[in-house]
């Protein structure tokens, strides 16, 4: 019926002129916009009459033929879910990428162990496996294309027991072939497998957590924590400058916890010794300098230290206490040993304070150019 009355009412208005009556301009322009809006009212009303007329056509194509001036008709039953719908949805969703990133973080920080050399970040250990699990081991890595694992080593204990270490490094499987040199007969497994040379570098430093256990494949793995020694040593100023409350006094201001919040400046400041000019060395050499000067001619083979200082790269700053400590331990210690120096690489991997590291390095080297010069052999 309304349909009806706005086409009557639109007939009226067209009939109620003569049609060979002249209009103005404004005549002209008024009557079309009156027209204009009769016909889009008439329309909505088309729509609105049809929807109420046939809800369930609301979605179907033959529905109406007047669809495209229907607000809803490209509209999915899908998209018009509830609210309460989505947000079942979503929560399903984040509950599943949550359980995915914890998967995915729980495996990145879980490692096969390997107890065989302590190492420090930047060594190349060259060995040759034969060991079936070994191999199994070697070749998992590399197919998952997570060619690491973790390297640990043994400490002496005061008692004289030998227990592997908690922390150690990431090693990377940098060469995996098959052995060029035969093993000799005496140190051949007799179980068939044929030997390969597998070489590691050395990377990030770890700390076991939790227990170690052995997977089904027949190889140890653990959860670790990974190190970084800017991360450390910034928590070691900040663990010392914290304020405590505990300790505060009768005006109710707060001391400073105990501690050494200088420990950090200080190992700045001695780690500057490994090259800043040494009085006491031949022609105010540095330390590093002149071990490296005593050790080319206690080389085992010519370029062996020239070969060191190219995998070791350049010295890190004096600002990074830490990893030039670990730089120093690297390099008097090399893989093979050269037996020129205390091993000291135990000491610096479990080592708490950057201050620690340094001076376990600076005694080190010491020692070792006094025992290469002839001045305080230790052996």
């Amino acid at each position: 019926m309304k349909l009806l009355h706005l086409s009557m009412l639109l007939v009226a208005a067209t009939s109620s002129s003569s049609p060979t009556a002249a209009f103005s301009p404004s005549q002209q322009m008024r009557s079309a916009a009156s027209y204009s809006r009769i016909i889009c009212l008439e329309r909505r009303v088309q729509s609105s009459s049809s929807f109420r007329r046939s809800p369930s056509h609301l979605f179907s194509e033959s529905a109406s033929n007047n669809n495209d001036f229907d607000d809803f008709a490209e509209f999915s039953s899908t998209q018009l879910s509830t609210e309460s719908d989505e947000g079942d949805h979503n929560d399903s969703f984040l509950s599943s990428l949550q359980s995915r990133v914890q998967q995915v973080q729980d495996d990145s920080n879980k490692l096969p162990l390997m107890i065989l050399d302590t190492m420090l970040p930047r060594q190349i250990l060259q060995i040759q496996i034969q060991h079936p699990t070994l191999k199994s081991l070697m070749k998992h890595r590399v197919g998952q294309e997570t060619p690491t694992l973790g390297m640990l080593g043994m400490a002496k204990l005061s008692s004289g027991q030998t227990v592997p270490l908690k922390t150690g490094v990431e090693v990377e499987i940098i060469q995996m072939d098959k052995a060029t040199d035969k093993p000799l007969p005496s140190n051949t497994l007799d179980n068939g497998e044929e030997p390969w040379d597998i070489s590691l570098r050395a990377g990030r430093r770890f700390t076991i957590e939790g227990e170690v256990n052995k997977n089904d494949e027949g190889w140890t793995e653990a959860h670790v924590k990974f190190l970084d020694s800017t991360t450390e040593e910034e928590k070691e100023v900040q663990q010392y400058s914290k304020p405590s409350i505990s300790m505060a006094d009768e005006s109710g201001i707060s001391s400073t916890a105990t501690g050494d919040r200088l420990s950090v400046a200080r190992a700045i400041s001695k780690s500057k010794q490994f090259t800043q000019p040494n009085m006491n060395m031949k022609n105010s050499a540095s330390l590093v300098e002149r071990w490296i000067e005593l050790a080319k001619e206690n080389e085992r083979h010519p370029g062996q230290i020239d070969a060191l200082l190219g995998q070791l790269g350049e010295m890190p700053p004096e600002h990074e206490p830490t990893e030039r400590a670990m730089w120093v331990g690297a390099l008097i210690n090399p893989l093979p040993s050269m037996g020129v120096a205390m091993e000291i690489r135990p000491a610096l991997l479990v080592s708490k304070r950057a201050e620690e590291r340094v001076q376990v390095a600076l005694d080190g080297i010491l020692k070792s150019i006094r025992h290469m010069d002839g001045s305080a052999r230790m052996w």
